[in-house]
């Protein structure tokens, strides 16, 4: 499919902004939907790339613009089509920049759903297929007009592979997840743990090919195969272009079901939302209208990819499948997920999954929290918090998060303090150690080292003498000094706790 194939359709009410016709003749690979400033992660060569451009503002500088236009020109984009719904037209400053620097634009009508365009590139790319004349592809015919029919019929993976591969005897393949689940598998085969399917994907052995669709990196999916004998390589790739159409379209059915998650996220968050109407949202997401729950949180480290978030905690999840669980956006732009039951030893499978979802996205670091179970649908609010609060210590004292931080976990002053707004925390370290931390001369320097060395000696002046090389005399001294001009009594336990607080929140 072509570029101006997309604006003959009529049914899709496209209209060309800019480009010429050699930009117009460029082959469409796929599809991507983004919302982000800079989407360079996203892209892929050839791709057609969708955005309702609600990441610009009429205030903003040019260059925001041209910088968004310079990442779809360098990934190679065929074009990009701009959603008019958000500011009822095209902005002049995108059409410059789409000019300058050769991406076609096309702009689309309010009423043009962005699932519509995509449903067309797709549908057109696999008729195309199956229309060419048969010394263009690999699939025999029979086998590609039955693949059709499956996929028209919403068939399963398993009979997808089954009936792709049959006239080559059935080789041993499996469609695998981004974290090795194993989604699929020929019968021909043997199921694989999580593991071992990772193993998979990062051995050198056999044939791995990537499904490209338009989802984040941790909905992508593989085709791998353990032998590549009989199996040319037209066929797989053809067999990827399949699997593709068939993720494609269990989207819809995805979305809707997120969008059911995110009203229950509401529901959650919204302060006096009663029993009844929590209990109907639970049910609207498959879940049981009765306790126990628990409550995940999950945020990339690109704050403004809840699409990633989402994907990443759904595909954790997705390795406990006898967990029910429903999984959104916040208004806040985070992932969270209500699970059916307690944590139990689904919290030490998130362990062991979740380097497997960093290894997906190293570059967007992801964080995890995870609160105390909520017996009943009213608890579920303070499940949420709690998460959302073991989710900021995680994220600000591990940077490179391993797993999910639980609430259960916060059994230290140091882990508790990690959790307070780091605006909170300067204001209270600043106010407490006054004097102390106003100014960066040597005195107080001097001043803060002895409170930190007598208040890990637990207040002995023997001790902190000692790891200081002091007289217990000068000990003295300064920790007189210090209470004058704190205004603490470091005899008092209270007054010590005050003073450790201020001094972890520096």
């Amino acid at each position: 499919m072509h570029v101006e194939n997309l604006l003959q359709l009529d049914a899709l009410d496209l209209t060309l902004v800019w480009g010429d016709s050699r930009l117009l003749a460029r082959e469409i690979s796929g599809v991507t939907a983004t919302d982000l400033e800079d989407p360079t992660r996203f892209l892929q060569r050839g791709e057609v790339v969708l955005s309702g451009l609600v990441w610009w503002n009429p205030t903003d500088r040019p260059e925001k613009a041209d910088r968004f236009v310079a990442a779809l020109q360098s990934a190679g984009v065929a074009a990009l089509l701009a959603g008019e719904e958000t500011h009822g037209t095209v902005p002049d400053v995108l059409t410059d920049s789409c000019r300058a620097r050769g991406v076609a634009l096309i702009a689309v009508p309010a009423h043009t759903g962005f699932r519509a365009i995509t449903e067309a590139v797709y549908l057109r790319q696999w008729g195309d297929l199956s229309r060419r004349p048969a010394h263009h592809h690999a699939l025999p015919e029979n086998v590609r007009r039955e693949l059709s029919s499956l996929l028209e019929a919403d068939a399963d993976l398993d009979t997808l592979l089954d009936r792709a591969f049959a006239h080559l005897g059935t080789p041993a393949c499996y469609v695998l997840s981004a974290t090795g689940r194993t989604l699929a598998r020929t019968s021909s085969t043997v199921p694989l743990t999580a593991e071992q399917g990772v193993e998979r994907l990062r051995s050198s052995t056999g044939v791995t090919l990537r499904v490209e669709t338009d989802g984040s990196p941790y909905a992508v999916r593989h085709l791998h195969l353990l032998d590549t004998e009989g199996a040319p390589p037209r066929v797989l790739h053809e067999m990827a272009d399949v699997l593709a159409q068939h993720q494609h379209r269990g989207t819809r059915g995805e979305e809707a079901a997120r969008e059911r998650a995110r009203a229950l996220i509401s529901s959650i968050d919204a302060p006096g939302t009663d029993a009844t109407s929590l209990s109907r949202a639970l049910l609207g997401c498959g879940l049981p209208a009765q306790g126990p729950y628990h409550v995940i949180t999950a945020r990339s480290a690109h704050d403004d990819d809840a699409r990633a978030a989402v994907d990443a905690l759904s595909e954790a999840l997705r390795h406990t499948p006898d967990r029910p669980f429903a999984v959104g956006a916040s208004e806040g732009g985070e992932a969270v997920a209500v699970v059916q039951g307690e944590p139990g030893t689904e919290g030490d499978r998130l362990q062991a999954v979740w380097p497997l979802l960093r290894s997906c996205h190293p570059a967007a670091p992801l964080h995890g929290g995870v609160g105390a179970v909520a017996a009943e649908p009213g608890g579920l609010r303070g499940s949420l918090a709690q998460a959302r609060y073991a989710w900021a210590a995680a994220h600000e004292t591990a940077p490179a998060a391993t797993a999910p931080a639980s609430v259960d976990d916060l059994t230290t002053l140091h882990a508790l303090l990690a959790g307070v707004p780091l605006s909170v925390r300067e204001v209270f370290s600043a106010r407490t150690l006054g004097p102390l931390v106003d100014g960066d001369g040597a005195s107080q320097r001097m001043l803060l080292e002895t409170l930190e060395v007598f208040l890990a000696h637990n207040g002995s002046w023997a001790r902190t003498a000692e790891a200081l090389h002091l007289h217990v005399n000068t000990v003295h001294y300064r920790v007189r000094r210090i209470e004058t001009l704190t205004g603490r009594d470091l005899s008092r336990l209270d007054h010590k706790l005050d003073l450790r607080a201020a001094l972890l929140c520096r």
